[in-house]
């Protein structure tokens, strides 16, 4: 079995992109968490919080004729991946069109903005706004295929529309196809842009956070005090390459995917179950062929949702004990939904190489429901770890786990 290691990083992010801006506001302990004035039309809406990419434009860098068919969620992911070739040494290098580079990327939704187009025709009988690429900017895999379009590339297409795993599974499939030998060099990540029909989606389960004239006090994964989740938004892009292949170039490496795991509940749409998450967890350590004691950090998924964290954390501490530290990155980004998987891997990438591991923002008191872990709080971790495992769990059942291994 081929090595698989991560050779380029690029996101867009609601706090910066780039890893030394991002680090400066998650050491002040600001979050990215905003009141958005522009929901308070929604009627019935409970939340009035989201966590948005503020100023983000392609239209100074990419000529109209390459942007139509993409809607600000596939834009978005086409600047990231923009951004990681660069890190790699592979924006315009021959291999990305070369039949050996494909794509395993995701996220929840297309851009939803189109599909009031398709509504208005429906509902009238005539649209006003139809066009020939309304469908290609609102499918699901619009992320997937405009970078392929944008880039050029022939290799493997692996979509991944699979909500909040979106990401995580993006980078799992990469992993795979990389180490079974189909591919030399995968763009992988996710995706997701902020609109009001995801956070209704949510809202409509009493999910959402209400603390609408206290942003800065929410979300509060793992906390007895937390009321629900918030959304955000972004685009992260990790560019994984044969291990062999980027040492004989002298690439930059910057971590080792070593471990990946992706299984279901098969129980319930939206009640998670610690079971299989359990199940998860230990398959990605048998993946990685070591013991539950190498892992010296844990990325959660905390979406600050009441079962959501308590299964979470049950499952955690069952397949790895209570030794290893664990924090939640969306109490910083809320919930960023096809993006976070890929989102907390390169962040966690960063934090290892820095040896520095930022708290839970908001996080003061840990629900006793919740597994008895060591949760970071209050103050950033200097860590010196070999291995990180970040879990990301979804919609139906859906259960991730990747193990990466500090270079």
């Amino acid at each position: 079995m081929r090595r698989v290691v991560v050779t380029g990083m690029g996101g867009i992010t609601a706090l910066g992109n780039s890893w030394p801006e991002i680090r400066g506001y998650m050491a002040r302990g600001e979050t990215a968490i905003r009141r958005l004035p522009e929901l308070d039309r929604f009627v019935g809406l409970h939340t009035r919080l989201a966590a948005p990419v503020i100023g983000f434009s392609v239209d100074d860098l990419y000529p109209r004729k390459k942007t139509r068919t993409m809607g600000v969620v596939a834009k978005m992911a086409v600047r990231a991946t923009e951004m990681a070739l660069q890190d790699a040494g592979l924006l315009g290098d021959t291999v990305v069109r070369g039949g050996r580079t494909g794509i395993a990327y995701g996220s929840s939704f297309g851009s939803p903005a189109p599909v009031m187009a398709f509504a208005e025709l429906m509902k009238d009988g005539q649209s006003r706004t139809l066009n020939a690429t309304s469908y290609i900017q609102m499918m699901s895999h619009t992320a997937a295929v405009n970078i392929g379009l944008f880039f050029g590339i022939t290799g493997r297409m692996i979509p991944t529309s699979s909500a909040c795993t979106s990401g995580s599974q993006g980078i799992g499939y990469a992993y795979e196809a990389i180490r079974w030998g189909k591919a030399d060099v995968m763009v992988a990540g996710g995706a997701d842009e902020f609109d009001v029909t995801e956070a209704a989606v949510f809202d409509t389960l009493y999910a959402t956070s209400t603390r609408n004239d206290q942003p800065d006090t929410t979300p509060r994964p793992y906390d007895r005090d937390r009321d629900g989740l918030v959304i955000g938004e972004g685009a992260v892009t990790l560019i994984l390459e044969e291990r062999e292949r980027a040492l004989a170039r002298g690439a930059p490496i910057h971590a080792e995917i070593v471990g990946f795991a992706c299984n279901a509940d098969g129980n319930h749409v939206t009640q998670p179950q610690a079971s299989t998450m359990e199940a998860a967890l230990r398959e990605a350590l048998a993946d990685a062929g070591i013991p539950s004691r190498e892992i010296g950090f844990v990325s959660g998924h905390g979406t600050a949702t009441e079962w959501g964290d308590i299964a979470e954390t049950e499952a955690t501490r069952a397949a790895i004990g209570s030794s290893a530290p664990i924090h939640s990155l969306k109490s910083y980004f809320g919930h960023s939904l096809g993006a976070c998987g890929a989102m907390e891997a390169w962040l966690g990438i960063e934090m290892m190489r820095d040896q520095w591991f930022a708290p839970t923002a908001n996080l003061d008191n840990v629900d006793p429901r919740c597994a008895e872990l060591d949760y970071v709080m209050g103050a950033p971790r200097h860590l010196d770890i070999g291995y990180l495992m970040s879990n990301n769990f979804a919609f139906g059942g859906i259960n991730t786990s990747i193990i990466i291994k500090r270079v």
